[in-house]
């Protein structure tokens, strides 16, 4: 993955998002300008700073999904944030660094899992044994051979049965590590830091004490497992990965970004609500120390992805030092019927596979025929003209209303085969489209 290159990041990308190439050739340089950078020798290394990114376009044309796509691709810790969230230091609200304690935590996640993914095998194994061990005594030595053969035979058997899941759903009683009741700790806003911190110390109260549970086998083996798999793991390690994936890997999405601008609509006094946070935000951006639960976090090499429409202002209205700090600027265009049509059928898991797949679930056989595509997405971005354009979203609320009768009664439909072609569409949905009043409130 760390290999591909720009063409190949594209390609994955047009699997799940239509059109916006320009946007895709902006994140895909991005991702591969990391790859370049960790070919390269201290200390021109350091040096080498991420280009940051500013989407700038409409709601719902596939700002956010771009850049979620991207982490999923490389596997990169990956957080998205509201910046209207947000307050200047000082001010009742959340703090920019908790950005950063969330990334942390995502990356200290993600290392968790795949370390104990990497383990499962022999805790599997140990976790099979202990089951094993409740359901058959262990052989005790001294005993004579024969007790020892016809004993561990029956092992055997129970073994065979147990991997074979025909002991799934009998119940048995394991000892597990008992936990005091979870503590809910209202802090303060900005406080949440110190709330997880005292969460973290009443949790660990009951530390060492264990209590006896019964559950089926199925349940228990899971359990067991995962028990086994955090003894196998090192907690030290853990986050000395964590914190290196969240330094060298990390992606920051901060939506909204153009709400907070200062417009002439406002005073020509400072915004300590928008400005401020501006302020708060570029140490972040430039690179600094965030103090986390893992350890300290240098933020100099973490990607930064901004993204807003810039509706009623625009980038240069962002003061001049956050402005510097995003060089790569990505205008996203707004959708059309033909990019509809594209989003309804080419993307993996696109919406009519989707439905299609639901329905047969209920033995209905489901298909759209492309009339019948062309119509739904001639009335989505019909209605987003006439009200409000909330882009690609469009489609999920027609494709709900339109489908509405069929989803009720499907499992009264079982091997039936339902066409959705023009007259269909037109049937459910021509009515609330050409009416711009119902059209506000339905669709």
């Amino acid at each position: 993955m760390a290999e591909m290159t720009p063409r190949e990041i594209v390609a994955e990308l047009d699997k799940h998002i239509i059109g916006q190439s320009e946007a895709k050739r902006s994140v895909a340089i991005a991702l591969r300008n990391r790859w370049r950078r960790s070919q390269i020798e201290e200390p021109l290394k350091s040096e080498i700073m991420p280009k940051n990114i500013l989407m700038i376009g409409p709601t719902g044309v596939g700002k956010t999904e771009i850049a979620r796509r991207l982490a999923r691709l490389v596997n990169a810790p990956f957080v998205k944030v509201e910046a209207t969230k947000f307050t200047e230091v000082g001010y009742v609200g959340r703090d920019v660094e908790s950005i950063i304690r969330d990334l942390a935590e995502v990356a200290n996640k993600q290392v968790r899992d795949q370390a104990m993914e990497e383990v499962h095998d022999k805790a599997s194994e140990k976790a099979e044994e202990r089951i094993l061990d409740i359901l058959v005594r262990p052989a005790r030595t001294g005993n004579d051979s024969g007790e020892s053969h016809t004993e561990s035979a029956s092992r055997q058997l129970f073994r065979k049965k147990l991997r074979e899941g025909q002991l799934d759903d009998q119940e048995i009683e394991i000892e597990m590590a008992s936990s005091l009741p979870g503590v809910e700790i209202m802090g303060p806003p900005g406080m949440e830091d110190m709330s997880n911190q005292l969460q973290s110390l009443f949790k660990n109260l009951g530390g060492g004490r264990k209590q006896l549970r019964r559950m089926p086998i199925r349940e228990a083996f899971r359990h067991i497992c995962d028990e086994e798999s955090m003894k196998l793991i090192d907690e030290e390690e853990i986050k000395a990965k964590a914190l290196q994936n969240v330094e060298q890997n990390g992606i920051v999405f901060i939506d909204e970004v153009d709400k907070l601008t200062r417009t002439s609509s406002r005073s020509d006094g400072p915004d300590v609500s928008r400005e401020g946070v501006q302020r708060d935000l570029l140490p972040l951006v430039e690179g600094s120390a965030v103090t986390t639960k893992y350890g300290i976090v240098n933020t100099d090499h973490i990607l930064f992805i901004a993204s807003g429409a810039f509706h009623f202002s625009k980038p240069s209205d962002l003061i001049p030092e956050l402005q510097g700090r995003f060089p790569t600027r990505v205008e996203l265009k707004a959708l059309e019927t033909g990019d509809f049509v594209r989003i309804l059928t080419e993307p993996e898991a696109s919406l009519t596979e989707q439905y299609t797949a639901m329905m047969a679930t209920e033995g209905l056989e489901l298909e759209f025929n492309r009339d019948g595509v062309l119509r739904i997405a001639e009335i989505a971005f019909q209605v987003n003209e006439k009200t409000e354009n909330i882009g690609a979203r469009r489609l999920h609320t027609v494709m709900e209303k339109l489908l509405e009768n069929i989803s009720f009664s499907a499992p009264d439909q079982r091997g039936e085969h339902v066409t959705v072609d023009r007259a269909y569409v037109d049937q459910y949905l021509s009515e609330l489209a050409g009416d711009e009043d119902l059209s506000r409130y339905i669709l």
